[in-house]
C-alpha cells in the first residue's frame, strides 16, 4: 500500500512572497547565515496540520472532510508580519490579520484528518508561522528575528485550504530541499 507525506496549509500569494523575499535576501549576508538551511521560496507556507504519511485508501475521505472544513471557514484577511523563532532551531515569519480564523482552520484541518482515519498527534496551540530557515544545532537566531521583526507585508485574503505533498530529497545532494506540490485545494466559504 502506498502513502503520501501530506500537510494542510495556507499559501501566501506571489506578491506577498515577493515582498518577503526582498526582506529576507539581506539576511543571507548576516554572520552565521551560511550555517542555516534556508527554506526555498517554493516551500513558504503556513502549515495548518502535518498529516505525515497518509495511506492512499484514506485520501477520498480526507478530501471530503477537508473540503467541508474549508467550506465552514470564511475567507479572512492575512499578511506576513514580524518574525520569531522556535528555540535555536527554526527562524520564521509570523502572521497578522485573521489569525483567530487561521487557528480555527488549523483545528478544523487537524480534526478532518483525524476523522478520516489519519493517525494524528494531539493538537497543540497553533503558532502561525512561515519557516524561513532551520539550524541543525542551537544557533543564535536573534540577529535574524531582530532584522525582520518590523516586517509588515501587504494585506491579502486567505481564500483557500491546500493539501500539499512533501516530496523528500532522495539524491543525497547537500542542500537539496523537499519539493512541495499542492495536490488538492478547496475555496474557503460557501
Amino acid at each position: 500500500m502506498s502513502s503520501q507525506r501530506l500537510f494542510a496549509a495556507v499559501l501566501p500569494p506571489e506578491p506577498a512572497a515577493d515582498e518577503l523575499a526582498g526582506a529576507v535576501a539581506p539576511l543571507h549576508e548576516l554572520p552565521g547565515a551560511v550555517n542555516l538551511r534556508w527554506t526555498a521560496r517554493a516551500g513558504w507556507h503556513y502549515t495548518l496540520a502535518f498529516l505525515g504519511n497518509v495511506d492512499e485508501e484514506l485520501l477520498p475521505g480526507l478530501y471530503t472532510r477537508l473540503e467541508r472544513a474549508a467550506h465552514r471557514t470564511e475567507p479572512f484577511p492575512l499578511r506576513i508580519h514580524g518574525s520569531g523563532r522556535f528555540d535555536g532551531r527554526a527562524f520564521w515569519a509570523g502572521a497578522e490579520g485573521g489569525t483567530d480564523t487561521l487557528r480555527l482552520l488549523a483545528r478544523r484541518a487537524h480534526a478532518a484528518a483525524r476523522k478520516a482515519g489519519v493517525p494524528m498527534e494531539e493538537h497543540r496551540h497553533y503558532t502561525p508561522h512561515l519557516t524561513l530557515a532551520r539550524s541543525r544545532d542551537q544557533a543564535d537566531l536573534t540577529p535574524y528575528t531582530a532584522a525582520l521583526e518590523g516586517f509588515e507585508g501587504m494585506r491579502w485574503e486567505a481564500g483557500e485550504l491546500g493539501l500539499v505533498r512533501s516530496n523528500l530529497p532522495v539524491g543525497g545532494v547537500p542542500g537539496e530541499q523537499p519539493r512541495y506540490e499542492v495536490v488538492q485545494a478547496w475555496p474557503l466559504g460557501r
